[in-house]
């Protein structure tokens, strides 16, 4: 299924998405109902805390005072992490019951409100953030839930800052404004990227063929990036060696496809097909067909494995290769070679551009890429002697 990470500062108005999510069908899973689920009265949960607290955290009626555990569990570190030693696995366990229980072809949108605080990003198919000005929180706080003031703003302090939840966004919808504006945002998310989003997935189908269409670069590249790589190590464990942004969109002024060019390194190709499959259940199914690289000064094609990203507005092309062949080095020091020599990079877009101009109605970037390897297999001569003058490593 596909998994969707919503998060959001407090008043910033996540249940607003959430709700709207499962008006469309969404499965939504609440951190924060669970939370409470797990210590009503008459649960494992809150004999446990009783046991470990006293029976002054319960209120007359029996249920749970909140504001009473507060003061007992937060007032030393120890009984901090006796209170998170209880209520962790039971709210994980609950979460992992609710989420088996959805269908295989679910978009489960998993509601957390300290995802980026749990640096929670990296289980996700998707990051959804929900964000609002500063002000508007505040005010909505006071109205709403009849806090102070002083204590709304301290409790915003206390959460991640925008940069924070910014860098690990996939998408950022700002609920700062009319409720009907940030539905709508919500809506054309759903159906332009969360619906084809899980039937990628869940038939492992590929990008379509496309012409070459070459984009500015665009700065964002390395973060959306990087995001994604955080969560092919999550994944890869023990197998990977390394896992890097490599292609034109690493190259900062170097006009590119707007497809993000990803390597995982691998010891061996048996390791890279024993992850294909892990790698096509978090949204990068594997391409069809034997995929190799050009051998420099051979004649033995270097193979890899080829996987494409699922995501209908985020197009990925990851490259998995093994030691076994320099392909894997040679990629890395392109990068940096073309990094390091902007003549050389502004030769190798004019380049692209007059390919891109030559094979803009192929339907297809074969003979595009296929023309354009001329001048990079020429270009890794220049940047091997630029390695061995500056003691390049990888």
């Amino acid at each position: 299924m596909l998994r969707v990470g919503l998060t959001g500062g407090i008043g910033a108005g996540k249940s607003t998405v959430a709700n709207r999510l499962a008006e469309h069908g969404a499965v939504v899973v609440d951190s924060d109902r669970i939370a409470r689920e797990v210590v009503e009265p008459g649960t494992p949960g809150l004999a446990t805390l009783v046991a470990a607290f006293g029976t002054e955290v319960l209120a007359g009626d029996g249920s749970l005072d909140r504001q009473a555990l507060a003061a007992r569990a937060f007032a030393g570190e120890e009984s901090r992490r006796r209170l998170n030693g209880i209520l962790h696995p039971l709210i994980g366990q609950r979460t992992a019951e609710l989420m088996s229980a959805a269908a295989e072809d679910a978009v489960l949108v998993h509601d957390v409100p300290l995802l980026v605080e749990n640096d929670l990003a990296p289980a996700y198919h998707l990051v959804v953030v929900v964000d609002a000005p500063v002000e508007v929180r505040v005010r909505r706080l006071v109205e709403a839930r009849g806090m102070t003031e002083d204590d709304a703003r301290a409790r915003i302090r206390a959460q991640a800052a925008e940069e924070q939840r910014r860098a690990v966004a996939d998408v950022w919808l700002d609920n700062g404004g009319r409720e009907d504006v940030v539905l709508a945002e919500v809506d054309a998310l759903w159906a332009d990227r969360l619906v084809p989003f899980e039937a990628n997935l869940r038939l492992r189908k590929p990008r379509p063929p496309a012409s070459p269409v070459l984009s500015a670069y665009d700065s964002s590249w390395p973060l959306q990036a990087e995001r994604r790589l955080a969560r092919l190590r999550q994944l890869a464990g023990a197998r990977l060696v390394r896992a890097d942004h490599i292609g034109s969109t690493a190259v900062p002024g170097l006009p590119a496809k707007d497809v993000l060019d990803l390597q995982l390194t691998v010891s061996t190709l048996d390791d890279a097909d024993a992850l294909a499959e892990a790698l096509a259940d978090a949204g990068f199914p594997r391409r069809e067909g034997d995929w190799a690289d050009d051998p420099q000064g051979g004649d033995t094609p270097w193979p890899k494995r080829l996987h494409v990203g699922a995501d209908p507005k985020r197009a990925v092309n990851l490259h998995v290769r093994s030691t076994e062949t320099p392909a894997w080095r040679l990629a890395l020091l392109f990068r940096d070679w073309i990094r390091a020599h902007p003549d050389e990079r502004d030769s190798y877009a004019a380049v692209k551009q007059q390919l891109a101009r030559e094979h803009a109605a192929d339907g297809t970037i074969e003979h595009y890429a296929d023309e354009k390897q001329s001048w990079v297999n020429e270009a890794f001569v220049r940047a091997e002697a630029w390695a061995e003058e500056s003691s390049w490593k990888p």
